[in-house]
């Protein structure tokens, strides 16, 4: 039997949470267009007979000196000393970077095994060969996969490849679990990807949400939870909320409709904006939120 956890790297939006989704087969990460949507390191548990995969989905790799990215990038760091293998996820729709120069120098000190799967493959115009070449010139002996996570197309036959390199063990987890998330990071992390995809202005890294409170109504059967929607400046409150509350009625709805689908009882939100100023720049908050 085996059992790994697996750190799932690489640059912002490069299907990550897309990947994690697909590989095993529920929502667990929230997807965006924006970059740098994940925060925290998301586990996804996938079962075989063969054994458990534990992947620890951790934010785009990004190469900055502002605060809030070097929480997010010592989060990616420590992550990589607390796993057994490493899937580095490469998107050839875009052309190499900076950040895969930097991600192949830090990997190439990994050391446990490590995967490479060049992603959007689908895509007919691509960088494939860029990327080939790239991995060839900083990286030797390593096995490189072509994937389509939003399709699926080999997700299923890298992870058996996942599965032939872990090391022997017990399944961490029940083999029914897909994933470790309890209710208010799920319910908060359901919120912040509505009110990102919704909100058309470029406002995601000045947003995040807080439960202030949870209730179990109704004998077990309907959960209560008070949340915050909390931006830097009264202009974002206004483009949260929408025109007579609009937009802010569509977050609670559709957060709602997935909450529902997600968990075994029924859930009511009762949704708030609220302005906190230059909260990317309160150490003790980041610390909270990103972890």
């Amino acid at each position: 039997m085996k059992a790994s956890f697996i750190a799932l790297v690489g640059r912002p939006s490069t299907g990550k949470s897309t990947f994690i989704n697909q590989v095993c087969g529920e929502k667990i990460s929230i997807v965006s267009s924006h970059p740098q949507t994940t925060r925290n390191r998301i586990r996804g548990i996938y079962n075989s007979k063969e054994g458990q995969l534990v992947f620890v989905d951790t934010p785009g790799f990004y190469q900055s000196e502002q605060r809030f990215n070097l929480h997010l990038k010592g989060l990616l760091l420590s992550t990589l000393q607390d796993v057994d293998q490493v899937l580095y996820l490469l998107d050839v729709s875009r052309r190499p970077g900076e950040e895969e120069r930097a991600l192949l120098e830090l990997l190439a000190a990994f050391n446990g095994p490590l995967i490479i799967a060049l992603n959007k493959i689908d895509i007919k115009k691509n960088y494939r060969h860029d990327y080939l070449e790239l991995i060839k010139d900083k990286l030797k002996q390593v096995p490189i996969h072509e994937i389509s996570a939003l399709t699926g197309n080999g997700v299923e036959s890298l992870a058996a490849v996942i599965l032939l390199t872990a090391p022997n063990g017990e399944p961490f987890y029940p083999l029914d679990y897909y994933t470790d998330q309890n209710p208010e990071f799920r319910i908060s992390e359901i919120v912040r990807e509505k009110t990102i995809n919704l909100t058309r202005q470029e406002i995601p890294h000045q947003l995040y949400v807080e439960v202030a409170d949870m209730e179990m109504h109704n004998q077990g059967t309907q959960l209560w939870a008070r949340i915050f929607i909390c931006v830097e400046r009264d202009s974002q409150k206004g483009i949260v909320v929408g025109k007579k509350g609009e937009l802010i009625r569509d977050i609670v709805r559709q957060a709602t409709e997935e909450l529902n689908s997600l968990f075994p009882y029924q859930v009511k939100l009762d949704v708030r904006v609220k302005v906190r100023s230059k909260w990317r720049k309160n150490e003790q908050l980041l610390k909270k939120l990103i972890s």
